[in-house]
C-alpha cells in the first residue's frame, strides 16, 4: 500500500483512469451486465424501456465497479449502501430544494470547477485551501454540521448531475465520470490545516464512499515543507485506487500541467493563460458557452442537451 503520494508526474497515468462503455474490455463489460442483473434482482436498478430511461446510466454503474475491481458482488454491497445513504438523507429532495444563494456561497468552502476542462474532456476543478481564511472558516464552523453535510452533498449533487453530463455531451461519444483537481497548498500553515482537517475529512470520507471514481488525475501544487505530516492525517481519508491519483508537482506545475490541459485553459497561477482565481465563477470556455450561454446558478441538471433548473 503506497505510504506517500507519488512525485511522478501524471500525464502517462491519464488515460488509464478513463474508462467508459465504449472501451471497457469484454470481461468488463460482461461484469456491467451481470452487475445490473444482479441489482435488478435485487430492487435497486430499472432498465430503460420504451418509455422511459433506465434508473442508472451505464457510466454511474461503471463508477461503483471501478471502485471495487469489478467485483460485482462487493460493487452491488457499496451501491446499495449508497442507494440507502440517499433514501436516508432524501438526497434528490435535498438537491431539488437547495436554496440557491446558500449554494452560491457554499461554494468559496470546496474544490471549485474552472468552467474549462482538461485534454480528455474532464472539467478543471482548483481548490485553493488559503483561500478559506480565518473569517470564512468560521463562517464556515458557524453552519450546524448536519448543514455543513448537506452543502457538501449538494455540490457533488451539482457536479455529477451537472458538470459531468455537460461536459459528457460535449466529449460524445465518450462519456465523462470524473474530474481533474489541482489542490493549491501555497501560503496554508499547519495550524490552519489542523482546523481544516475535520472539514476535508467528512467530505472526502463521503464522497469515497457514495460517489465513487469521480477523482481523476488530482495534481497538488505549492506543497508546504510540512505536507508529510499533513499526508499522515489524510492517507486513511482515502482509498489505495484514491491515493494513488495524487501527485506532487512542486513550486512550478506548470510544464506538468500543460501535458494534461491546455495552456489557455490553465489558471495563470499554475503556468497557464486562464485568468481565474479560486474567488471566481467558471469561466466557461466557448464550446461550453454554446451549450449553455452562462453558468446557472443554484441546483439545476444537464439533460439530453439542456440546462434543467429544479
Amino acid at each position: 500500500m503506497q505510504d506517500t503520494p507519488t512525485h511522478d508526474t501524471p500525464e502517462k497515468y491519464v488515460a488509464a483512469t478513463i474508462s467508459t462503455p465504449a472501451n471497457e474490455s469484454d470481461d468488463q463489460g460482461q461484469s456491467l451486465e451481470a452487475f445490473k442483473a444482479k441489482l435488478r434482482n435485487a430492487g435497486l436498478y430499472q432498465p430503460a424501456s420504451d418509455d422511459t430511461a433506465a434508473s442508472h446510466d451505464d457510466i454511474t454503474l461503471l463508477r461503483f465497479l471501478r471502485a471495487r475491481r469489478y467485483d460485482v458482488d462487493k460493487a452491488q454491497k457499496q451501491f446499495s449502501d449508497t442507494q440507502a445513504w440517499r433514501k436516508q438523507h432524501n438526497v434528490d429532495e435535498l438537491f431539488r430544494t437547495f436554496d440557491v444563494n446558500e449554494m452560491e456561497l457554499a461554494r468559496r468552502f470546496y474544490p471549485r470547477w474552472t468552467g474549462r476542462r482538461d485534454k480528455t474532456g474532464l472539467p478543471v476543478y482548483v481548490y485553493r485551501l488559503a483561500s478559506l481564511d480565518a473569517p470564512l472558516r468560521k463562517e464556515l464552523e458557524s453552519a450546524p454540521p448536519e448543514r455543513r453535510y448537506q452543502r457538501i452533498v449538494a455540490l457533488y449533487e451539482a457536479m455529477t448531475r451537472f458538470v459531468l453530463p455537460l461536459c459528457s455531451h460535449l466529449a460524445a461519444p465518450t462519456p465523462v465520470s470524473s474530474v481533474t483537481t489541482i489542490i493549491d497548498l501555497e501560503q496554508v500553515s499547519l495550524s490552519a490545516m489542523w482546523s481544516l482537517r475535520s472539514h476535508l475529512q467528512v467530505a472526502s470520507t463521503m464522497a469515497t464512499a457514495n460517489y465513487p471514481e469521480t477523482l481523476s488525475t488530482i495534481a497538488i501544487v505549492n506543497s508546504p515543507s510540512f505536507f508529510p505530516t499533513i499526508w499522515n492525517w489524510i492517507k486513511t481519508w482515502f482509498d489505495e485506487g484514491t491515493r494513488n491519483k495524487i501527485h506532487i508537482l512542486g513550486k512550478d506545475p506548470g510544464p506538468t500541467l500543460r501535458s494534461l490541459i491546455d495552456e489557455k485553459d490553465i489558471p495563470q497561477s499554475y503556468g497557464g493563460k486562464l485568468p481565474w482565481k479560486f474567488e471566481d465563477d467558471p469561466n466557461l470556455d466557448d464550446a461550453i458557452k454554446g451549450v449553455i450561454g452562462e453558468m446557472p446558478k443554484g441546483p439545476v441538471l444537464f439533460v439530453d442537451g439542456s440546462t434543467v433548473k429544479l
